[in-house]
């Protein structure tokens, strides 16, 4: 660990958006940052209001989403550089979404990526999600594609503010680890979710908690109420001691932002000096974490 340099990456989702994968994945090279993370929600999405599953038309859909990985991996490697990790589409117990989860982790495995983030149910205990994430196992472990579990919160509408979830505390968290108790299944910790102050936990606590199990990231900043998604140092979080604990515990993943907010009200012509301004920051974040 002693040699160990820390190196970038941002989900694509966002900058997808904009303009589309295949540039995104460009863009994110030519920024600065190091790796990219496949974002696979058009893969299905779902309707939050009308609780359903719809289907977005994207390739993600079709029998060609395994070629279109490829393709996405062949444009990173031309510019310098690889997948990292990805994000299946969620709720994942929804049935028409489950049933994605394995074409997920297949073409996290075809675009070079070697972790999968599958969120648990928010409202299951460690044992009732272990059994969802026993299903998936065998199958990722052939794909040499690890599952990281994330944790979750929920909103509790009478008091206006954040209410425990799967994962959401360091005790929850790793029993959900143990319930499992699998090398192909680890922790991807999302920095915003724990700082969310009515959780009761921290970043820092959850990081020192998950320890050598914690092995992918979704890095965040929030006003430390709602789930904000922006770019660090623009809101509350204290990313010295984030960082800081990272390097204490020897955490040897990505800096993976997660800031898909930031970029949201950006057009075309903007979107690149968006992601540039990330890697920059991320930037910042993993020289930190190097000079320690």
């Amino acid at each position: 660990m002693d040699n160990f340099k820390i190196k970038t990456s941002t989900e694509i989702g966002s900058i997808s958006k904009i303009v589309g994968e295949e540039k995104a994945v460009e863009y994110v090279a030519r920024a600065g940052f190091d790796a990219w993370d496949f974002s696979l929600f058009e893969m299905a999405k779902y309707d939050w209001q009308n609780h359903c599953v719809y289907d977005t038309g994207h390739i993600l859909t079709t029998k060609e989403c395994l070629s279109y990985a490829r393709k996405l991996r062949k444009i990173g490697e031309d510019n310098g550089i690889i997948c990292n990790q990805s994000h299946a589409p969620f709720p994942s117990r929804v049935p028409k979404i489950y049933e994605k989860l394995k074409t997920a982790i297949e073409c996290t495995a075809e675009a070079g990526g070697n972790i999968c983030i599958i969120h648990p149910d928010n409202n299951e205990a460690p044992e009732e999600n272990a059994q969802m994430y026993f299903e998936l196992l065998p199958f990722a472990r052939d794909c040499g594609v690890k599952i990281a579990t994330e944790n979750m919160w929920n909103w509790d509408n009478e008091k206006g503010k954040v209410a425990f979830a799967a994962c959401s505390t360091p005790e929850s968290f790793n029993a959900h680890l143990d319930a499992v108790n699998d090398e192909f299944f680890v922790a991807c910790l999302d920095i915003g979710h724990a700082e969310m102050r009515d959780i009761g936990t921290s970043a820092v606590e959850m990081i020192y908690a998950l320890g050598d199990r914690l092995k992918a990231l979704h890095v965040h900043d929030t006003d430390r109420i709602g789930d904000n998604h922006q770019i660090p140092f623009s809101m509350k979080i204290d990313f010295d001691a984030v960082i800081k604990a990272l390097k204490d515990i020897g955490y040897d993943g990505y800096l993976t932002l997660e800031a898909d907010q930031y970029l949201s009200k950006r057009c075309k012509r903007t979107a690149f000096l968006g992601v540039k301004q990330m890697a920059k920051v991320a930037r910042v974040l993993a020289d930190k974490f190097n000079s320690l």
